[in-house]
């Protein structure tokens, strides 16, 4: 009985750690249709709330590689504002402001969108500040980590193709997902929920065996 009651705590405790990991999804992502080098396009990024607080989202800064044209989109509840460089004529940054009361709620998410032209390059990205009502802000610039792992506030990346034929992607392939160790979270999860299952199984065995 002994060892029974040690499997079982044990799964309880692994799933409950398990519950309570932050999602490898919940991250500031950049995406577009078929983004070609050195074109026009349109990039939506997807902002979520991950306050702990419930404080709302009521800023978001997006950095552009200094390109030379960029306009945003009309959205009701937030002013956008370009940041631009009149000597060089490029535009550096985009900063999306709440109304006031207004922005991006707790278990919400808000989508930006931004008409831009591309850099001549491979890939594209675009290092994001989020800030919160309650004073927080959350940078997301880190880039890849060495062997293709994402750090734990990855910037908002896009691949760009040739000529237009390319996918698009939300951020560089990565070998794990977001996570202060770069952990395969989702693995994680189902791999405990396996071994959970199996504790349960062997205690429900040996249970019977001794009735």
């Amino acid at each position: 009985m002994t060892a029974v009651r040690v499997l079982l705590a044990a799964a309880a405790l692994y799933l409950g750690s398990a519950v309570g990991s932050p999602v490898a999804w919940a991250h500031v992502h950049a995406s577009s249709d078929n983004p070609a080098r050195g074109a026009m396009a349109i990039v939506t990024f997807q902002v979520p709330n991950e306050s702990n607080t419930g404080a709302a989202t009521t800023a978001l800064t997006v950095s552009l590689p200094n390109v030379a044209a960029a306009s945003t989109e009309a959205m009701p509840g937030w002013t956008a504002k370009l940041d631009r460089d009149a000597a060089s004529g490029t535009v550096r940054s985009v900063t999306w402001t709440a109304a006031p009361n207004g922005g991006i709620g707790a278990d919400q998410f808000g989508l930006f969108r931004i008409s831009v032209q591309l850099p001549d390059a491979d890939t594209v990205t675009f290092p994001a500040t989020q800030t919160y009502a309650d004073g927080t802000v959350v940078k997301w610039d880190q880039p890849a980590l060495p062997g293709g792992g994402e750090p734990e506030r990855p910037a908002p990346t896009l691949s760009l193709g040739a000529g237009g034929g390319a996918a698009h992607q939300h951020h560089p392939p990565a070998a794990a997902p977001s996570s202060p160790t770069a952990p395969d979270t989702t693995a994680r999860v189902l791999g405990g929920a396996a071994l959970a299952v199996a504790a349960l199984g062997i205690a429900v065995v040996l249970l019977r065996r001794r009735a």
